[in-house]
């Protein structure tokens, strides 16, 4: 490494956002200007499942694949052979700095980590002048979701959170709909999903098992504590139920279930959050819960509202009264869902804020909006997208912008992981967001940041 970039890649990790803005404005986009730019040439970071589709999606688009990095050299080789003629200048890496460092003609990256990962690569990617299109959730800790949200704000790149949903005609018709007070004032929120085949309610287990070949599992647990390999325990997908790599159904969820609420109900950060349950492991997510986040009436809002999240099963399922109309109108109750509860009326949105259907106060069933009469009267007044990587590409290029850039989707996180905060120190808090601080509790200061193992920054 250039002795240069290590000095630049210390300083970001150690310093506050008024530093690294010196650093981000002084990255520039290869041979040419935002609006100059007619093909992106991109990176990828973290070859699992959920960024094949973020490839096929950019070579669709006609973009540059320049290279992917992975820590497991099999992630890359399924990579190259599914992706074949389309990526057949692609070069592999094992080391997202290295691939920062060398590729000099690079625009952009894509980040789909563990969630572990996403601040450090995001923060060396925006101090390389890259554009960053990062996975929800957006951080592993609420200190990195603000510092990222800072970073942006500040930083000449484009940046986009992957919540997808973000792009969903049907999202921005709700928005529209709640602003039109169709719903009247809404007062409750209800998420829910069933019990992961993630790690949950226990303990890792004694021992090690040999970690395969071509996989760099000190690289692997990275920034984090490391700890024995293990097969099929923490790589590939089971690391979200660990709290060392990820947060579980909330990190999973919130930057997608949270969405609609966060942009239609000027949502800021909860007072209070409690919870039920059982299985609450200190080192892996719930067995199954209920969380309820309150946020209190605000100089936008004139009345308090209850974000209720239920996984796991069991008792930790939403209330009749707030999921009957499902039932009637679907048959059963949808796997997953959300549904907003106002003095008017209902919105049945779906887990990714997807969905738009509406069920008024003396009406038995939902109706898909475009089908009610509530829905007709209100006007279309938000644009509607091409897509959430197309809107994110078109961004790149100085043309429009971004709709979940890293300061929404550091605020959904934000949001997120103070339930997480909660449950770990298990137990019902009053939550200060702007301070970033559990009322009366600074124990809790090490739940809202971390310590890094810094030879991997």
């Amino acid at each position: 490494m250039a002795k240069n970039t290590l000095t630049r890649r210390k300083l970001l990790a150690t310093s506050g956002a008024a530093v690294s803005l010196n650093i981000v404005k002084s990255g520039t986009l290869f041979g040419a200007e935002n609006s100059a730019l007619s093909k992106l040439s991109v990176g990828f970071i973290g070859m699992g499942g959920q960024i094949q589709g973020h490839v096929n999606n950019l070579v669709n688009q006609g973009q540059h694949v320049a290279a992917f990095c992975d820590v497991d050299r099999s992630q890359i080789e399924k990579s190259m052979n599914r992706h074949k003629n389309h990526v057949k200048d692609c070069k592999p890496y094992e080391d997202y700095r290295n691939l920062l460092e060398k590729e000099k003609s690079l625009d952009a990256v894509v980040i789909a980590t563990p969630d572990h990962w996403h601040a450090p690569i995001c923060k060396a990617a925006m101090a390389a002048g890259k554009h960053v299109y990062c996975e929800k959730p957006l951080t592993h800790t609420i200190k990195e979701a603000r510092e990222l949200r800072d970073l942006s704000k500040a930083s000449k790149v484009v940046t986009q959170t992957g919540n997808q949903g973000s792009a969903s005609a049907n999202l921005r018709r709700s928005m529209e709909l709640i602003e039109a007070g169709v719903f009247g004032p809404i007062r409750e929120i209800h998420v829910w999903h069933p019990k992961h085949n993630w790690p949950s309610g226990g303990v890792r287990p004694a021992g090690s098992d040999a970690i395969p070949n071509g996989l760099n599992w000190d690289s692997w647990c990275g920034p984090a504590p490391v700890r024995p390999y293990k097969e099929g325990l923490y790589h590939p997908v089971k690391w979200r139920g660990w709290y060392d790599f990820g947060n579980g159904f909330i990190g999973d969820f919130c930057c997608h279930s949270f969405n609609l609420a966060l942009r239609s109900l000027h949502l800021d950060y909860p007072s209070k959050i409690s919870f039920t349950g059982e299985g609450f492991g200190t080192e892996t997510f719930a067995k199954s819960c209920s969380v309820k986040y309150h946020f209190s009436k605000n100089d936008k809002r004139s009345h308090d509202v209850a974000l209720n999240i239920y996984t796991g099963g069991g008792k930790d399922v939403p209330p009749d009264y707030a999921v009957e109309a499902a039932v009637k109108t679907f048959g059963s109750l949808p796997r997953v869902g959300c549904i907003f509860i106002g003095d008017k009326g209902m919105l049945s949105s779906g887990l990714w804020n997807s969905q738009c259907y509406i069920k008024m106060n003396g009406e038995e069933k939902f109706v898909g909006e475009g089908n009610h009469d509530a829905s007709k009267v209100v006007p279309q007044s938000i644009p509607r997208s091409k897509g959430h990587m197309h809107e994110w590409v078109d961004a790149c290029k100085g043309n429009g912008k971004t709709f979940a850039d890293f300061d929404h989707g550091g605020h959904l996180t934000e949001i997120g992981l103070s339930g997480i905060v909660a449950l770990k120190m298990q137990k019902a808090i009053e939550w200060d967001g702007v301070a970033m601080k559990v009322k009366d509790h600074p124990e809790a200061d090490a739940f809202v940041d971390k310590e890094y193992r810094k030879k991997w920054l």
